[in-house]
């Protein structure tokens, strides 16, 4: 099924992931992520709701400040059912592309 698709705010530091408005984004589907990581070696988990929802994903990132990561999820992406998390180690920021 075909939907918009749509771009978060990039997420800095642990916290919910928000649209361009700023308002949290509730239910959808997580098509994409985009990682701009650090020198060190870091983590992206994607929780369902907040900080104690069920995890989703957790994607690792390598230690270089100049190699951004981009994962595409097949299919329709990951359900989120009520909003979507993101706990973050050392990254520089995360984006997610959802519908």
């Amino acid at each position: 099924m075909q939907t918009d698709v749509l771009v978060s705010v990039p997420l800095t530091g642990s916290g919910q992931f928000t649209d361009q408005t700023p308002s949290n984004l509730a239910r959808c589907r997580v098509k994409a992520v985009y990682i701009v990581p650090t020198a060190t070696a870091g983590s992206l988990v994607l929780r369902d709701g907040g900080s104690g929802g069920s995890v989703k994903a957790t994607i690792n990132t390598v230690a270089s400040a100049s190699q951004p990561t981009y994962i595409l999820f097949p299919g329709e992406g990951l359900l989120f059912q009520t909003a979507v998390y993101g706990t973050v180690t050392n990254l520089g920021s995360a984006t997610i592309i959802y519908g």
